[in-house]
């Protein structure tokens, strides 16, 4: 079964509502995330990196315009540490889900991807909507948990309880050895 590392919506420019209290737990999960996405692009079972990332509304950019607005902003030094590379995929979403209405079912099964692992922001909101749509595909789901940041440490604690035992995900650390298998 393959495997594919999705990261959501690191890609940002923090300008929105909820921000000042989202930074203080990206910045305490962003080593959680690189840990992750080092090893999922070293890991000798070709593990693909796929980013999904909000557009913010603006419906004519595309990957490298929304990582320059990013890169170009006050919190770069969140963004540049994750930046994709050259064989990271990346698809623009402009709702909460990663499923939804964009290609990425599609491209999952072109690739024949059946397990993903979730990181990136924010845990009670687009990682545990995406997992519920992940839920209902089929898929297999992980989640490191220091590897999502959220907003409110009640409501994510409550969000990964649910993951795990609503949707059969399977919660750990991006450190785990297990964490693409």
């Amino acid at each position: 079964m393959r495997t594919a590392l999705i990261v959501i919506d690191m890609i940002n420019t923090y300008e929105h509502e909820d921000a000042e209290r989202l930074l203080p737990s990206v910045r305490e999960t962003l080593p959680g995330m690189l840990r992750a996405l080092e090893r999922a692009r070293a890991d000798t079972s070709d593990v693909e990196v796929i980013y999904v990332n909000d557009n913010f509304g603006r419906w004519r950019s595309h990957h490298d315009e929304i990582l320059r607005t990013a890169l170009d902003g006050p919190h770069a030094d969140l963004v540049e540490p994750l930046r994709p590379d050259d064989s990271s995929l990346f698809v623009v979403k402009a709702r909460h889900s990663i499923f939804y209405e964009t290609p990425l079912e599609y491209l999952l099964g072109q690739h024949g991807i059946r397990r993903i692992v979730l990181c990136g922001q924010v845990t009670e909101q687009c990682v545990l909507y995406s997992a519920l749509d992940a839920h209902i595909r089929h898929l297999d789901v992980t989640v490191p948990r220091d590897a999502v940041a959220h907003i409110h440490p009640d409501l994510a604690d409550a969000a990964l309880r649910m993951m795990e035992r609503n949707m059969g995900a399977r919660v750990t650390e991006s450190a785990a050895d297990d964490l693409f298998d």
